[in-house]
């Protein structure tokens, strides 16, 4: 069988479209408009880049953009100051501290510092501890989009059968919480599970997220089931840098159902949903309805 390939691309596209509608609404009716505020310590490369497209689809997205960049040796105290300011202010209703951060900087610390209905990012301890029990939180986004996606292929949820592989605090544990709370049946395994491949073969759904490049081969994959390989690994193959994930794409798509590509799949929703996060941080703040669609 061929399986059916989940564009996150244009899933990613359809979501952003949802945020801007809901953005021009909140202008419109109650003069509010959302603001997203990233913080950027020191110049790697990958982190720019990133940061940028982040800014260019707040803006897209008709909310404010505040970027803070800040040195490399950039003192613990002057980034907890900047963080606290951003806490302060009325205008800011997300606040994201780009990972990761120069060595000599305390990362929970600072991402704990961050007051928990503007930790868009979902990391914050308070935020983990609400996601965990099954109360209202801010969501880590790339969960959040491999659960959107699920979501809109499957409808519901209910009694499926998933494995998550990684038990990373980013996605493994915050992705098993989710479907917890659709109601699946969640395995969380990892590079120590004993009988890996067995464990994977009885999932309806699988959410590889383990950062090994294509550590899951074909014959892991139940017929039928649905592949959501949160990897990005670069490697080299015939003399050319290339992105793949952590599940072999080429064999899964022969018994999977549905799987989502690398690149293309869970990355473009990644960013989609800070700016959905930063929506739902807005709407809570100002006691307004959420938008229908873009939260767990």
């Amino acid at each position: 069988m061929a399986a059916n390939i989940i564009d996150g691309k244009a899933f990613a596209a359809t979501v952003r479209e949802k945020v801007a509608g809901h953005v021009a609404r909140l202008k419109e009716e109650h003069g509010i408009t959302p603001g997203l505020a990233v913080v950027l310590v020191g110049e790697d490369p990958a982190s720019e880049v990133y940061v940028r497209s982040k800014g260019k689809q707040t803006v897209e997205a008709g909310m404010n953009s505040f970027e803070h960049k800040m040195d490399a040796d950039t003192s613990e105290e002057d980034l907890l100051a900047v963080v606290e300011k951003l806490n302060n202010d009325p205008s800011v209703h997300g606040i994201l501290v780009q990972l990761p951060l120069p060595g000599h900087l305390n990362e929970d610390l600072i991402i704990n510092s961050i007051a928990p209905e503007k930790d868009v990012d979902g990391f914050h301890i308070s935020n983990v501890g609400l996601l965990g029990t099954g109360q209202k939180s801010m969501v880590p986004c790339t969960p959040l989009g491999c659960l959107m996606m699920l979501r809109d292929y499957h409808g519901s949820l209910s009694g499926m059968d998933a494995v998550v592989i990684g038990r990373s605090n980013i996605v493994g544990k915050p992705m098993a919480q989710l479907l917890l709370g659709d109601s699946c049946t969640v395995t969380i395994a990892h590079s120590r599970t004993k009988d890996l491949p067995d464990v994977v073969r009885r999932a309806d759904i699988v959410v590889a997220a383990v950062g090994r490049p294509e550590m899951v081969p074909g014959d892991w994959i139940k017929e039928g089931a649905t592949v959501i390989d949160v990897g990005i690994n670069r490697i080299e193959r015939d003399g050319k840098n290339k992105l793949v994930g952590d599940v072999d794409f080429a064999s899964a798509a022969e018994r999977a159902g549905a799987i989502t590509p690398v690149p293309g799949g869970v990355g473009p929703m990644t960013i989609a949903c800070l700016l959905a996060n930063t929506v739902t941080a807005c709407c809570r703040a100002n006691g307004l309805a959420e938008p229908e669609g873009l939260t767990a």
